[in-house]
């Protein structure tokens, strides 16, 4: 057994409900909040830095398929702390978690790990990118508008304009509200760009209302 097969967590059951609940039953809960969680993951954490990627991947993989959510993002901060030692080919992999046990919950948080690796490899921007963009599974398009949240004065707007066009009239609540917060984020860096973007645009109201918060 690997380290991560033997990996538990050790959560508090009166909190299960409560934690359920809030994200509307969906998953069941081990009982964790965040700053418990990362305690006990911690060496977890630690020790996989050092382990070979393949090791790596095939325990990110079995975590995530745990019934207990909390799993999910133990998985997902394994991808964060170990995503600078990545190649694409793991990023391709990984990205499939986007689709499994979906809420807005773990796929922002896997969003974070492809944000950080497109910092660190800025010249695989446009491949990771073509690995969400397009994508039926809406959750995917998720993670192709809001890829570039970090990315600041280094966000390409030609890929923020590519990927939201085509959902301008998606009733899609978490599409609406990316699109919304993507156009957010960027005007802190360019207002006068985000601005006319939603001057030009038939945007939703959730969107132009997201999007302008700053203007």
């Amino acid at each position: 057994m690997t380290m991560f097969d033997q990996f538990q967590l050790k959560g508090d059951s009166a909190l299960r409900a409560p934690m359920a609940h809030y994200m509307r039953n969906q998953f069941i809960f081990a009982g964790l909040k965040t700053p418990e969680r990362k305690l006990q993951s911690k060496t977890l954490i630690k020790q996989s830095k050092k382990v070979a990627i393949p090791e790596l991947l095939t325990g990110i993989e079995a975590l995530y398929q745990r019934s207990e959510r909390e799993y999910q993002y133990v998985a997902i901060d394994l991808i964060v702390a170990n995503v600078k030692r990545m190649s694409f080919t793991e990023i391709q992999q990984l990205a499939k978690l986007v689709t499994q046990k979906s809420w807005w919950d773990s796929v922002d948080a896997l969003r974070k790990g492809f944000g950080d690796y497109i910092r660190v490899h800025p010249d695989d921007k446009r491949n990771v990118f073509n690995l969400f963009n397009g994508n039926d599974n809406f959750w995917m398009r998720r993670v192709a508008i809001t890829l570039q949240l970090m990315e600041k004065d280094r966000t390409d707007t030609r890929m923020l304009t590519e990927v939201i066009l085509p959902d301008l009239k998606t009733d899609e609540f978490f599409i609406q509200k990316a699109i919304g917060w993507a156009l957010r984020n960027y005007s802190k860096i360019d207002s006068r760009w985000v601005a006319h973007f939603i001057a030009s645009h038939d945007l939703s109201r959730l969107a132009i209302s997201e999007g302008s918060k700053y203007l």
